[in-house]
């Protein structure tokens, strides 16, 4: 990766984690989740719009039977921060019951969207559910659960790219950039 910093929506960011280092940890992921669910079918549920870079790429390197599906909720509007209001944007076409459910999510870092999903998704008696999270800010994290997949943990910093979007932008950006403090 090289060793300038971007700008998104005129704020600076600074590389943080390369492409090599994402693909390589995806890869694990991917092992381990068809590992721990062979012969289960489970249905992978991709929370739109941050995850589906991440998505994409982890169900790639997923080796059983399963499903896809997502789930678009709005928690941060243009902000840098949640608002705390998680709300549906897109439900789900699948059947939850007596599956085996596996959220994908980019990032988890106050945890109020990944709190929402679980007692959405546990509502409709899911015969298993887990979350596996490309970023983890364990630092900001405000729930009562542990998250089974986990790529990185990070510090409570704002970053973009892989999917990760800071008033829609950045997106695009094939790594993981943290803003440079003023």
């Amino acid at each position: 990766m090289a060793k300038k910093t971007i700008k998104v929506n005129n704020e600076d960011f600074a590389p943080y984690i390369d492409e090599k280092k994402i693909r390589a940890r995806i890869k694990q992921l991917g092992k381990k989740i068809s590992r721990d669910y062979k012969g289960r079918d489970p249905i992978f549920i991709g929370i739109l719009n941050g995850s589906f870079v991440f998505f994409s790429d982890l169900i790639r390197e997923i080796t059983i039977d399963c499903e896809v599906d997502f789930l678009k909720l709005s928690s941060y509007g243009d902000a840098k921060v949640s608002s705390g209001n998680v709300h549906v944007l897109k439900d789900l076409n699948c059947q939850v019951l007596n599956r085996n459910i596996v959220v994908v999510e980019d990032i988890i870092d106050s945890g109020l969207s990944i709190d929402f999903i679980k007692r959405l998704l546990l509502a409709q008696n899911p015969k298993s559910f887990a979350v596996v999270s490309l970023l983890y800010k364990s630092k900001a994290v405000k729930i009562k659960f542990p998250i089974e997949y986990i790529g990185f943990k990070i510090p409570n910093d704002f970053v973009v790219g892989y999917g990760l979007d800071y008033a829609q932008k950045g997106r695009n950006i094939p790594a993981v950039y943290k803003i440079v403090e003023k």
